[in-house]
């Protein structure tokens, strides 16, 4: 049965219900949101002399949980007027619109009985064969189908997705005994594909795979660090990104979701598994229960284990608690010996190899707490899962974990690991000694670029499900690089594409990425047929190497500035004028010289979640790398289409002025950094430098011809130049920006419209690069510039002066 998604109705407006909506928008479906009728009257309404008939208070409930959601920052949705693909209602009005709906998943509060009720009143009005799934996070999903009928029962299952749906990828899916296959089969390939997920199938065992093993890890934190007497913010020093895991750690996170929610899911655990080995663990430690009876409830409550507070000069100041003594206290930045030699280390696995080798308190913690969970998860199979892999992909998809527990077991040497836990009595499930006698020396293994797993049925190596079409470049460590600097890898990933993978801190453009890119282009039009720019990293790039510019500015080097500067704008003009195609991969931060490497590139096939902008003004310079130029050509490409041309450059120059930075692949069409039916993107990151792949070849079979250059750039002169420069002075008389800020605007105006010429003048590119590195040398003089720039390498702030 082939099944395309169009409608999908969403029952259950919650925080939940609401973020799966948006995210549904996001890719083009019609939503419908129901929730349930108010029954009482707000002051507001009855001011407003309405009654519990009108329409707008039964909507209510949907209409403000939608409204709410859609303020949350981030944001649940790519552009706002994607919010218009949702119509709200209620369940005893708008159930009959279910039926054109192709999907219907359930997401209200979590009790079996609601749910039940729910379901039966779905059962009268979804059309056969339509698709209807829960969103529980704990409650047995074949309980749901108690009194169902048989086509509701094979087209239902859980999927449940984690918060918030639009930033993290794990969508886990659960069938029931009497699910079909053809369902389950659709769904894991749907999310995937079409929702951007890394999708689990699970088996229906209390709280699933991801939050089993999450929760699981917290308990054992609060487990050693009363044992080893850590306070709560060592604690999270030490399980934050330091060691691979999110900002917020474990206790910020605890309070970030709530520390009623979080004992809730632990003691449904607790409950639910009275055949645990190590079911005590789950039992709530006796301050985090006194914390609920306060109603320390985390940021719900503005306490939890931490609490916000301002001294008596009104400067705010983060306390955090004393477990012991039940009180707050000023948090204060922990030293460990382990950590200050760890630290330094970019690079995660090696860091993690450090980390275990110290003597100290904070490396004994890491030690029992990855141990413990090691074990708990080798234990969870065949119980959770029958695969390991699946483990792994719910910590990092659910969890935010950069490795997995199998994964950072095998960074740490499994044979080696065991034999330190068998000595601490932390002896892992039978299955891993025997893999090792085996011959099986890790859990994963790679064979040509692609990443295998041990299969313990079969005792062998398999090729992880669903990956085949994914490239994942830390796949190909294992192969002999085509070239490589201190800064980046040329890989070679098959079908005549080379991979340029920059490797330098936030990805920052200094000389060895653009030496890098040049002769990467130069072996591509040598030996292959086209090269793709883009990296497994956290960001694409932060853009250029601020911090050599800082010094080369504080020191003077006018003559090293501006050979820096001509370097740049050739590697752009490089990408741009290449004999073969170049496709960017940008996902995450591509921002300053990361977004002119793109905006130079034959296409773009970005990640969804892409914040791309020219942001040089923020440090008191104006692009210098082809972007300012590129945006001046496009705005003379889109005069000649018919469009209006002095309000086309304003929007050009004030995207750059103000520094926006989208906050989405989609925003950045409308920023002009994306070219409608030129380039797209991919909902699921682990795609993106495959289809960005996929790019370069089909331009290749197209008969790739490098352009011609551009000599033809129509610019505005001195009629664009007039109503710029009037208008930064007169955002400066108003005090919106500064003295310094209307000089930068003076000169990124003069650049953009192509300096002191006729309205309709056409210049070159190389005439339009040479204006704003001629700005760029002036700005970078100028002490305020240099004082912006200060600011951001060493408070990571702007400074408006």
């Amino acid at each position: 049965m082939k099944r395309i998604i169009n409608e999908v109705a969403v029952l259950g407006s919650g925080v939940m219900g609401s973020r799966i909506a948006a995210h549904f928008a996001n890719i083009g479906c019609k939503v419908t949101l129901l929730d349930i009728v108010p029954r009482e009257l707000t002051e507001a309404e009855k001011k407003k002399g309405l009654t519990l008939e009108d329409k707008a208070v039964r909507n209510r409930i949907a209409n403000e949980n939608l409204k709410n959601v859609l303020k949350a920052k981030p944001s649940p949705i790519y552009k706002s007027s994607f919010a218009h693909r949702i119509t709200t209602g209620n369940f005893e009005d708008d159930m009959d619109k279910i039926a054109t709906a192709d999907w219907v998943i359930e997401a209200v509060v979590e009790n079996l009985d609601i749910k039940k009720i729910v379901f039966g009143n779905v059962e009268k009005y979804r059309k056969p064969g339509t698709l209807v799934t829960t969103n529980t996070s704990g409650i047995p999903v074949h309980l749901m189908t108690e009194g169902r009928s048989e086509d509701f029962k094979k087209n239902f299952c859980g999927s449940h997705f984690f918060n918030p749906p639009r930033y993290l990828p794990l969508l886990e899916i659960i069938p029931t005994p009497y699910t079909d296959t053809e369902v389950v089969d659709f769904l894991m390939s749907y999310g995937d594909k079409y929702l951007g997920k890394t999708t689990v199938l699970c088996k229906d065992t209390p709280a699933f795979i991801a939050n089993r093993i999450g929760v699981y890890s917290i308990m054992a934190v609060f487990k050693y660090m009363k044992e080893l007497g850590l306070s709560v913010k060592e604690v999270d020093t030490l399980t934050g990104p330091l060691t691979g895991r999110p900002k917020s750690a474990t206790f910020r996170t605890a309070d970030v979701v709530g520390i009623d929610t979080f004992v809730k899911v632990a003691t449904n655990i607790y409950n639910d598994c009275p055949e645990d080995e190590e079911r005590d663990i789950f039992a709530i430690p006796d301050y985090v229960n006194k914390m609920v009876e306060n109603n320390w409830l985390g940021d719900k409550t503005k306490q939890g284990f931490y609490k916000k507070i301002k001294d008596e000069k009104g400067k705010k100041q983060i306390l955090e608690l004393d477990i012991n003594r039940f009180e707050y206290k000023p948090s204060s930045k922990p030293k460990f010996a382990s950590v200050a030699a760890a630290k330094p280390i970019d690079d995660l696995r090696q860091r993690l190899k450090m980390l275990f080798a110290g003597k100290d308190i904070a490396s004994d913690f890491l030690r029992k707490i990855s141990f413990s969970v090691f074990r708990y998860s080798s234990n969870r199979i065949p119980e959770i899962a029958d695969e390991l892999y699946k483990i792994d992909d719910g910590m990092r998809a659910g969890f935010g974990w950069e490795l997995g527990p199998f994964e950072q077991w095998d960074v740490l040497g499994v044979e080696k690991t065991v034999q330190v836990m068998n000595e601490m009595n932390m002896t892992p499930a039978p299955w891993v000694q025997e893999m090792l006698d085996g011959g099986f020396k890790s859990f994963y293994s790679i064979e040509n670029g692609k990443k295998k797993y041990y299969d313990i049925p079969s005792k062998s190596y398999k090729i992880i499900p669903g990956t085949t079409d994914f490239i994942i470049l830390d796949n190909y460590r294992a192969n002999a690089p085509v070239w490589k600097n201190s800064g980046a890898t040329l890989h070679d990933i098959g079908d005549g594409i080379l991979n340029l993978e920059f490797q330098t801190k936030m990805n920052s453009i200094g000389s060895e990425i653009l030496e890098a890119i040049n002769k990467s282009i130069e072996i591509a039009e040598k030996d292959y047929r086209g090269l793709v720019i883009g990296n497994d990293g956290q960001h694409f790039s932060a853009g250029a190497n601020l911090a050599m510019m800082f010094m080369l500015g504080t020191e003077q080097e006018w003559d090293e500035i501006d050979m820096a500067v001509r370097q740049f704008q050739n590697t752009t003009m490089h990408i741009r004028y290449s004999n073969v195609p170049v496709v960017a991969a940008p996902h995450g931060l591509a921002i300053g010289g990361g977004c002119e490497v793109c905006l130079h590139s034959d296409k773009i096939n970005a990640s969804a979640e892409t914040y791309i902008g020219l942001v040089e003004v923020g440090v008191g310079i104006i692009p210098a790398g082809g972007g300012t130029k590129e945006m001046a050509l496009r705005a003379s490409d889109a005069y000649v289409k018919g469009g209006v041309e002095l309000p086309e450059l304003q929007e050009k120059f004030l995207n750059i002025a103000m520094a926006k930075v989208s906050t989405s692949a989609e925003e950045a069409y409308g920023l002009g950094y994306f070219r409608k039916g030129l380039d797209v993107y991919s909902v699921n990151p682990k795609r993106v430098i495959a289809d960005a792949k996929r790019a370069a070849i089909e331009l290749s079979e197209r008969g790739y011809r490098k352009p011609i250059k551009r000599e033809d750039i129509k610019v505005l002169g001195r009629t664009g130049l007039a109503a710029l420069i009037l208008g930064a002075f007169s955002f400066e008389r108003g005090r919106y920006i500064s003295e310094h800020d209307r000089k930068i605007a003076d000169k990124l105006a003069y650049t953009i419209c192509g300096g002191d010429l006729t309205e309709g003048t056409r210049v070159s590119e190389q005439y339009l690069l040479d204006l704003e590195r001629e700005a760029f040398l002036s700005l970078i003089g100028e002490r305020k510039t240099l004082e912006r720039m200060q600011s951001i390498l060493t408070t990571g702030k702007p400074l408006r002066n």
